[in-house]
């Protein structure tokens, strides 16, 4: 065979001899901004779930044959929300690198 064979895969393309690779230029006020949105949605996600976990609480008081329920309900929501205000404060880290990373460019 003459010819050699192109493999058209992902993880192991090769350039060739005529290309030149790209340098990527990162765009840290776009990273920025995007973990600033998600900073944001996770807190309002945070909050909604804390009204929730509230909801189900005063359910639980008001409706005594299925209070068990609405406790595991609540139990559920609060662990949520902790969890979604833990990813919040993770964002809120990254922006501050990804500032941080933009001032040193």
């Amino acid at each position: 065979m003459a010819e050699e064979k192109k493999h058209h895969s992902l993880f192991h393309h090769k350039k060739e001899d005529g290309e030149e690779e790209e340098e990527t230029v990162h765009d840290y006020a776009k990273e920025q901004k995007h973990h600033k949105h998600v900073e944001q949605l996770t807190g309002l996600g945070a909050m909604a779930v804390g009204a929730y976990a509230l909801h189900e609480k005063h359910k639980a008081k008001k409706d005594p044959e299925n209070a068990h329920k609405h406790k595991v309900q609540e139990e559920i929501a609060a662990v949520v929300a902790v969890g979604a205000a833990g990813f919040a404060f993770h964002e809120h880290h990254e922006k501050k690198d990804a500032k941080k990373k933009s001032e040193e460019c």
